[in-house]
């Protein structure tokens, strides 16, 4: 029972009584208090999150919740100004505006601002006119002065200071996003940066200045691209149009339109930052391991000097009732897909709390109708649905995937008759507060997160939204009957939806334009500003790592019945989890993991298989089965009180499970509609086919596969043994919860051992191949192209485990990497780029090289020679080796292994033959490592490397000749790839 992440980020409510019976009615007060230093802030009562809302004299909101797990903060900076207010002639600027705000301001980012200055003032003035101009010679040679006058103001700019200062913190996540109303500033720094942090945001947000502008442009407009070549996106946008046909939720995208990404205002963009970013339109939020007084004292003297603004947000236009359907079509490569849109109210109307009672009845991926009666019942490949709610309008969507041979009409009405037993009442009546039940226990999980509490912050401010309606919410959503519920829904769902065919077919208005030969810019490396030298000199105070002792963490019985469990207690909430391990998968006996899917669609001699997921439900627990290559776990998860009766449930449908043909034939039918998905999923080609084929060639485990005629051929009798059969293997125990002997009672109660268990079988073993002087290409229809560099290398060797963290930071991830810098900061030639060295993990095995880029197909050639030329010889920058080394310091010191992952953690490290935890080993190494360390590493393990090419690009678009200077290029089918049958051929 997988929980949609829609709703993980929209609820707020109560914890821990929320799943008792009867519970009295919380309040939810607003409480005005006054710190020791004399700030107010607000607090609600009986909110679960602790939060602190402090106001700033200049209308900065502050949002403060504690959180001690780890020593860290999650930030986020949030300001209300999204794509809706982008000047229709210049679509797509507030989201190019948030890659800027990356780039410094007039104290960092630069060795000399009025000069810098001068330049860029130029190159403003200079788009301006290029915008402006019609012929298209004459803006190519504007634009040709564009790239001149970038590249002698690069010789001045420094890039990448941000990135440098808050990687040294330690920093994750570094990041942003913008949607329709918000564009937000992301990172997770260890709680001993903040003061240094506050001093860099102050400072960035003071302020935009566009440099480096006609490179990052272009890595937008692959940005650009990337969403051409996702079906997804533009079934999205299609929907959005539809739904909003004079609202700019459906009218104007994030990313925006071509023409505007080409022309450019620099002069409007500047003018948006003015308008916005100002301290009464912005909040800073930081959740984590702080101090309340002194974090807001720190915030005040960051931000407290920012200017209040007025600001007045452009009026939208109010659509007109729907009174038909609106149908569209859209053609890409991609698996068919059927996506349907109601338009309701927007965040905090009436709609908001019935439309997501709905919902939750709708689909909660295991009792509600759509969960039952659709996909359980396998009358679609797979169905499902969502909410999402803005300022001004929100919508229910659902999405379908049709069977093979199903129409997407089909898979329409189905979904749409899902909706008609809602209005007719046929549902039960503990739906609903079951439903409440599993949000709230949704929220247990979720508010365990720093992040997801910051992110609800987020919401809360961009959507206008006071703390108290939006904690609140479940004591409203309890007041809804039945009958209220039935009546709503006959009134909203009638002709106010969109809907979208996404058929499978060649992909219409593509948008294909010239390589716009930018010249590489400076990235002056090794310089440094003033503002980063005074950063640099600030000091913090000393934050230790600590290393988990595995043999104290985890506790280790052995039960009556002879099983070991290991246990780690749960001191955080009343969520628990069992698990039921064998180290036995997919390698042993391929079986498993097409019956451990066989399963969820199975009842017992006793119980319907809707009988079976509506007691789990009930109960407030799921459980699952994963299967790998070397495991199989069967889990039991959810309230602790109930965790015995789940295993009740879960041992009755192990032992007594009825196999049913029809069933099964219906499963296999859908394995076999997965697998034509598989193929037309350009991610799934190159990151598993591709991959795969590069690491073992055909003896694989993603080609090992049964075809579908022997799949056909089983007996579902023959399945269901093997799932049945499972138990009497060898098979240890871990349990996360409170109550240890709440557990072991249970599985005394429930658990039955009969005889001696067995051993596991031998498994199959995959031998990967050499890699070198291969090309292999898929064709595609697509803009971009992708390319995955692999080399294989030397046996996984722990020692090499502090070299190849520090080497990644260094040299392929992150936004001041040598990769990032090069491919796409100074050459401007993809979007996403990065290289890693990925150590094996498991012993044994061997570690591998590997390289990324995505760009247009006639930039191809270039980032090609820009990246082997990274790999053969790896730039030499002193720098950015020490920001690196400190930023994974500091990354290691506060990371801290807790609750349940202590367990896998060590799973994991035993699979790689360590016994011990090495991460004191690997802090220790990587704080002793010079540059020439470094390079060392980089000479003996990645230069020089055999490789494979695997590229998945349009073959029209892609110069295939090209690659053959890169070894023997061959072609692949992407039946071949995963070792598919042909279909077979439509007959008349």
């Amino acid at each position: 029972m997988k929980k949609k992440l829609s709703l993980l980020l929209l609820v707020v409510a109560t914890l821990f009584t929320a799943c008792k019976e009867k519970e009295p009615e919380a309040t939810f007060a607003v409480n005005t208090q006054t710190d020791a230093n004399g700030y107010e802030y607000e607090t609600v009562s009986n909110d679960p999150t602790g939060l602190r809302l402090y106001t700033l004299k200049n209308g900065l909101k502050v949002y403060l919740s504690q959180n001690k797990t780890e020593p860290k903060i999650q930030t986020f900076i949030p300001v209300r100004a999204g794509s809706v207010y982008d000047p229709a002639d210049n679509t797509g600027l507030a989201h190019y505006l948030e890659h800027m705000m990356f780039k410094g301001t007039d104290e960092f980012g630069t060795q000399d601002w009025a000069a810098e200055k001068v330049l860029l003032d130029s190159i403003s003035n200079l788009y301006e006119a290029h915008k402006a101009e019609q012929d298209p010679e004459k803006k190519k040679a504007i634009y040709k002065q564009i790239d001149e006058t970038s590249v002698a103001a690069s010789q001045i700019s420094i890039a990448n200071e941000y990135d440098k200062m808050i990687s040294s913190l330690g920093a994750e996540g570094t990041n942003a996003w913008t949607w329709h109303e918000e564009t937000v500033y992301v990172n997770k720094i260890p709680s001993n940066g903040l003061d240094k942090w506050l001093h860099v945001e102050s400072e960035r947000f003071s302020q935009v200045v566009l440099r480096i502008f006609h490179t990052e442009l272009e890595a937008v407009y692959e940005e650009f691209n990337r969403s051409q070549d996702s079906d997804f996106r533009r079934a999205a946008f299609a929907l959005n149009k539809a739904l909003f046909p004079t609202h700019p939720y459906g009218q104007q995208t994030t990313i925006g339109t071509s023409e505007h990404l080409k022309n450019p205002s620099m002069v409007a963009i500047n003018n948006y930052f003015n308008t916005y970013y100002v301290p009464n339109n912005m909040a800073v939020i930081l959740v984590g391991d702080l101090e309340f007084d002194e974090t807001i004292q720190k915030v005040d003297k960051a931000f407290g000097n920012f200017k209040y603004q007025e600001v007045t947000h452009p009026e939208r236009p109010v659509e007109a009732a729907m009174t038909a359907p609106a149908e569209v079509e859209v053609f890409g490569p991609e698996n068919e897909r059927v996506n349907i849109a109601f338009r309701s109210q927007g965040i905090g109307s009436e709609d908001e709390i019935k439309l997501m009672l709905v919902d939750m009845i709708l689909n909660n991926s295991t009792a509600g109708l759509i969960d039952l009666n659709l996909n359980q019942k396998q009358m679609v490949q797979g169905a499902g649905s969502y909410t999402t709610f803005l300022n001004d309008y929100g919508m229910h969507q659902f999405y379908g995937n049709p069977k093979s041979g199903q129409s997407l009409e089909e898979v329409k009405d189905l979904i749409l008759g899902q909706i008609e037993e809602v209005k007719k009442g046929n549902f039960e009546d503990w739906l609903i507060d079951a439903v409440i039940n599993d949000l709230k226990l949704n929220e247990i999980r979720q508010y365990e997160n720093t992040n997801g509490v910051a992110y609800q912050y987020v919401k809360a401010f961009t959507q206008f939204q006071d703390w108290k309606d939006r904690i609140s919410m479940f004591e409203k959503m309890k007041k809804v009957t039945k009958q209220e519920l039935v009546d709503f829904a006959n009134a909203f769902y009638t002709n106010n939806y969109a809907v979208v065919y996404k058929r499978q077919g060649e992909t219409k208005d593509l948008v294909k334009v010239e390589n716009p030969g930018i010249t590489p810019i400076e990235l002056n490396r090794g310089k440094k500003s003033e503002f980063v030298q005074g950063f640099d000199k600030m000091t913090s105070p000393d934050l230790q790592p600590e290393f988990v002792d595995y043999d104290k963490a985890i506790q280790t019985s052995t039960l009556e019945n002879g099983l070991s469990m290991a246990y780690i207690p749960n001191t955080t909430n009343d969520l628990a989890e069992l698990n039921l391990i064998f180290d036995m998968g997919n390698d042993h006996n391929k079986k498993l993991g097409l019956a451990a899917g066989y399963l969820e669609y199975l009842g017992t001699h006793e119980k319907t298989p809707e009988e079976v997921s509506k007691d789990f439900y009930k109960l407030g627990v799921n459980y699952g089965v994963r299967t790998g290559s070397d495991r199989t776990t069967i889990y039991v998860s959810g309230l602790r009180e109930n965790l015995g009766k789940g295993l009740a449930l879960l041992e009755d449908l192990w032992a007594n499970a009825q196999a049913d043909q029809e069933t099964w034939d219906k499963y296999v039918l859908k394995i076999a509609k997965g697998r034509q998905d598989t193929k037309a999923n350009k991610g799934q080609i190159m990151w598993r086919g591709l991959f795969s084929y590069g690491e073992f060639g055909e003896n694989s485990r993603l080609r090992d596969i049964y075809t579908i005629e022997e799949l056909k051929a089983m007996d579902s009798k023959e399945m269901v043994a093997e799932i049945k059969n499972l138990k009497g293997y060898q098979h240890r125990l871990f349990y996360y919860g409170k109550d240890l002997n709440q557990a072991t009672e249970a599985l005394a109660a429930h658990h039955q051992i009969d005889g001696e268990l067995k051993a596991y079988p031998n498994p199959k073993t995959y031998e990967r191949k050499e890699t070198g002087g291969n090309v292999y290409f898929v064709d595609y229809d697509m803009v971009q192209a992708e390319m995955l560099f692999l080399s294989k290398g030397d046996t996984f060797d722990p020692s090499k485990m502090a070299a190849t963290r520090l080497f990644n930071t260094y040299f392929g991830s992150g936004l001041s990497s040598i990769v990032f810098q090069e491919i796409r900061e100074s050459k401007s030639l993809a979007y996403s780029a990065f290289s890693a060295y990925g150590a094996a993990d498991k012993a044994g095995e061997p570690d591998y090289t590997y390289a990324y880029v995505g760009t247009q197909a006639n930039k191809l050639n270039q980032a090609v020679d820009a990246m082997m030329e990274l790999m053969e010889n790896m730039p030499e920058a002193q720098e950015n080796f020490e920001a690196a080394k400190a930023s994974t310091l500091k990354k290691l010191a506060a990371e801290r292994t807790t609750k349940s992952r202590i367990f896998w953690s060590y799973e994991g490290l035993k699979k790689r033959g360590l016994t011990q935890n090495n991460k004191e080993e690997i802090y220790n190494t990587i704080k002793n490592m010079s540059f020439d360390d470094l390079k060392g590493f980089f000479n003996e393990n990645i230069k020089g490397g055999d490789y494979d090419v695997m590229v998945v690009g349009n073959k029209k678009d892609v110069d295939v000749n090209a690659l053959s200077r890169l070894g023997k290029v061959q072609e692949l089918d992407v039946d071949y790839l995963f070792n598919y049958e042909k279909p077979a051929p439509i007959k008349d």
